[in-house]
């Protein structure tokens, strides 16, 4: 991987004598069926890339970007350069440039199991082949020679010629079609990394936008084995939906032609913002029963993508440094066009329990950066997809409305998109149009918030007097860096009837270590403070005694549904913190969660109490807080509404925490249709949801798990059958597993992810133990042999997090102490799974003191 890399310092050095004119790309795909696999390397696709570009210092070298088995042939401005000299595997040296150049570059590049580049992939069900691109951040490369840089932007020609009967598709319209070749419409200016290609014998919906003189084409698309599934005209809707909004408060029209969605196998992502040809991982397809919670994630998705057309497409950074440019308002619109446009009205629900969750966690790592990161190269890009870039930016983003107001906020994102349309951009562009708009000071309120990391921490200090009135509430600020919040606090009060209800609010700018609410003095004393009601900032929320005191027995009780998701989220905080013990948040859903309404809330407590359970109990109260949660779970699925998602949401939870012999018989029952519970339908992947944990406890075999193969013999079901024969109680199964992983890269991504899922199973500790030394040995390895993707699932995954002790630490801390020049992004992930571990031994001790 080094060799592929590229620095910040090169791509700013390349972009300063470089702009390019557009580009013309060959590609021949038939070879994607042929039977045979070579025998002598990877199998290989022809590309054939005519790029005119220009150069700012005549006589001067530079490079483009290609990695490939095989260069053919490489002609600069008519001249014939020898691939064995100028081609290095990642690069293709440029010398003696001219004012206007015509570069072109005849190679074999391989197909992709990686879900990286030309992705390959054969269905099981019907031995059909499909392909599909994804590039972010610098996989363009890998399918045909460019200047692989965001602020390097470029029209774009494809030429595809495909296998008989095969549809093909790209970022613009087919204009015309001989044979089995179809070449594409010229594209507006983009960037290399969204730049694609699908091709293979999909199904295809079509259907139309319009809104005035305006008309979109619109695609639907999916494998044919999916097709019965495919619920088109539900994606579609919230499609119109979002065109609708966006091309109100955007003011813009989308600028790129058709909109194609394709929903893809083995997807590394959840969806790619490829103009006119989004891609979605096929997973939003649901084979089964899913809960309104499924649907909302999959109608986010669609809307965060569409949101980057505007923020992302037409409007780039200039370098990853500002990838929150795109990623972050993408964020923020996908729940704000939700409510906004969609039936989906509770979305900020969602938000401040789930997404925000994974900022938080992100946000107390080791590896924490501003939101507007300092990204020195490709490998910095890669793994700054993360919970600070996404939620953090789009939780401050929600913050920067509330400061500079919501009219205001979008003024400035209709006044951006005209005054950069088609370029790219930096922090400062955005900030001097929002100061414009909205006559505040962006340059303090940016130092504070996207210049600095780390989450603050608010908590109310609450003083009343002898008649029950409150005579001040402050709000106290913890953290290194004290930032400007504006926030809601609400008091709320218990109800004849036991309902915590708010009767008074008050918003307010905290600043500083402390700060009074005035206007909420003379209030009657409250049960229950909540600081940041409503959720306008970024912070994690803390609680005075007597509310706590509140919330552990009414928590169920608080009648708002955002204000409830808040109160949780917050607990789970505290626990995470090591400042409230496992067991009590354990508790805390055991006595609550039945009443929770918003699925979308329960299925987040549910894991939270697992990985409670899993990671932050005192080791010898995890069998008992397990059994306790899976009695829980089977009273709630017998109590819940027969066929309601509350029903397969308590479903899952239980065959998820399934711990003793009665529970797998039950499982067993409800398999075979000895056992029923009513209204409780055992579809496909609920069926499969069952399989695991009887794998993992050795309640069934191999046989058993072949036979449900064959009974769903799909590319889903492999994943599952896959995940279900790494998860026996076997050290020759975990053997096997770990030289599949390990050993072998014979595996596609999906099948990667599906044996280290197996393989790692809190059961099954014991077993697992031979491997924390093994995986200190090979990490470097498989960082430096592997692609960056692989590399990234199988040093996160395959961590010895179960093996929760000082001995794993310390083996973290030798192995980051033996290999200080190791790969930095490398380094990273085991320093963000050391800290996941060093949280969890200061929870179990917490929890070791309460019990």
């Amino acid at each position: 991987m080094p060799g592929e890399n590229l620095s910040r310092d090169e791509a700013r050095e390349r972009a300063e004598l470089l702009s390019v004119d557009g580009y013309e790309v060959v590609l021949d795909l038939r070879s994607a069926v042929d039977e045979a696999e070579p025998a002598d390397g990877p199998r290989t696709f022809r590309s054939v890339t005519t790029v005119r570009f220009r150069a700012a210092a005549p006589g001067a070298s530079s490079f483009a970007d290609l990695i490939a088995p095989k260069v053919n042939a490489v002609t600069l401005n008519g001249r014939a350069l020898d691939p064995a000299v100028v081609f290095d595997g990642a690069r293709i040296a440029l010398d003696e440039l001219a004012s206007e150049n015509v570069l072109v570059v005849d190679a074999d590049c391989a197909y992709s199991r990686t879900g990286e580049g030309m992705h390959r992939f054969v269905d099981p069900e019907d031995g059909e082949v499909y392909l599909y691109t994804q590039y972010e951040p610098a996989d363009a490369r890998r399918v045909y020679a460019n200047f692989e840089q965001p602020d390097l932007k470029a029209p774009y020609r494809f030429e595809v010629t495909a296998p008989e009967g095969w549809q093909v598709w790209s970022n613009g319209a087919e204009e015309s079609r001989e044979g089995q070749t179809r070449r594409f419409a010229r594209t507006a200016p983009i960037s290399t990394y969204i730049t694609c290609v699908v091709a293979g014998p999909y199904h295809y919906v079509t259907d139309s936008y319009t809104r005035g003189d305006l008309t979109i084409p619109l695609g639907a698309i999916c494998r044919k084995g999916l097709a019965k599934h495919f619920d088109a005209d539900e994606v579609f809707l919230v499609t119109k939906q979002g065109f609708d909004l966006f091309h109100e408060i955007f003011d813009y029209p989308y600028p790129f032609g058709k909109y194609d969605q394709a929903f893809v196998p083995e997807y590394n992502l959840g969806a790619m913002e490829n103009p006119g040809m989004v891609t979605f991982r096929e997973e939003y397809i649901f084979r089964g029963k899913v809960t309104q919670a499924s649907y909302e994630r999959r109608a986010n998705t669609i809307l965060h993508e569409m949101a980057h057309m505007w923020f992302g497409d037409l409007v780039t950074m200039k370098w990853w440094d500002d990838l929150w440019l795109k990623e972050s308002f993408a964020d923020f619109m996908g729940s704000f066009a939700l409510v906004e446009a969609t039936r989906f009205d509770q979305a900020w629900v969602t938000f401040a329990n789930s997404r925000k969750a994974w900022a938080y966690r992100a946000d107390q790592l080791p590896s924490t950066h501003p939101i507007t990161a300092d990204i020195r190269d490709l490998e910095d890009a890669k793994l700054n997809f993360d919970g600070i870039t996404y939620a953090k930016g789009a939780a401050v983003l929600k913050q920067l409305v509330a400061y500079v107001g919501r009219d205001a906020f979008l003024e400035g994102a209709r006044r951006y998109f005209k005054a950069n349309a088609y370029g790219n951009t930096t922090l400062d562009d955005l900030l001097s149009v929002l100061a414009e708009v909205s006559g505040r000071d962006m340059a303090e309120w940016s130092r504070a918030w996207l210049q600095t990391a780390g989450v603050n921490a608010l908590t109310p200090v609450v003083t009343c007097d002898a008649g029950g009135r409150v005579t001040e509430l402050a709000v106290v600020q913890d953290g290194d860096e004290l930032r400007p919040h504006r926030v809601a606090v609400g008091l709320y009060r218990l109800d004849p009837d036991g309902a915590l209800v708010r009767y008074a609010r008050a918003e307010a700018d905290v600043a500083g270590p402390r700060t009074v609410v005035a206007e909420l003095a003379g209030q009657e004393q409250p049960a229950l403070v909540l600081v940041n009601d409503e959720d306008l900032t970024y912070c994690k929320i803390r609680f005075d005694e007597a509310s706590l005191g509140a919330l552990r027995s009414h928590l169920g009780s608080v009648t708002d549904p955002l204000s409830r998701a808040l109160c949780w989220s917050a607990l789970w905080n505290l626990t995470r913190d090591g400042l409230m013990p496992a067991r009590d948040f354990v508790s805390l859903v055991l006595a609550h969660a039945g009443r929770e309404t918003d699925v979308g809330v329960l299925q987040m407590l549910h894991a939270q109490a697992q990985t409670a359970v899993t990671h932050y109990a005192a080791p010898d109260w995890r069998e008992q807080g397990g059994k306790v949660l899976a009695a829980c779970a089977l009273q709630e699925l017998r109590f819940a509404e027969p066929g309601s998602e509350h029903q397969l949401t308590w479903a899952r939870f239980f065959a998820a925490g399934a711990a003793t012999e009665g529970d797998f018989q039950l499982l067993l029952g409800l398999l075979e249709g000895s056992a029923r519970i009513d209204g409780l339908e055992v579809d496909q992947e609920l069926r499969w949801d069952f399989l695991l944990p009887l794998a993992a406890h050795g309640a069934i075999g191999e046989e058993v798990i072949a036979a449900e193969l064959a009974r769903d013999d799909t590319a889903s079901g492999k994943r599952h059958q896959v995940r279900c024969l790494a998860a026996r109680p076997s050290a020759a199964v975990k053997d096997q597993a770990w030289a599949a992983v390990v050993e072998s890269d014979a595996l596609s991504n999906a099948l990667v992810e599906a044996t280290i899922a197996g393989m790692q199973r809190s059961s099954q500790r014991a077993l697992l133990a031979p491997y924390t030394g093994r995986y200190f040995d090979v990490i470097e390895r498989i960082w430096a042999d592997r692609s960056i993707q692989i590399g990234m699932d199988v040093v996160r995954g395959l961590y010895p997090s179960l093996q929760d002790s000082q001995e794993t630490l310390d083996a973290t801390d030798a192995w980051l102490s033996a290999h200080a020049d190791a790969a930095p992004a490398l380094r990273r992930l085991v320093l963000e799974s050391r800290d996941d571990l060093a949280r969890a031994l200061r929870a179990q001790a917490c929890d070791v003191a309460a019990g």
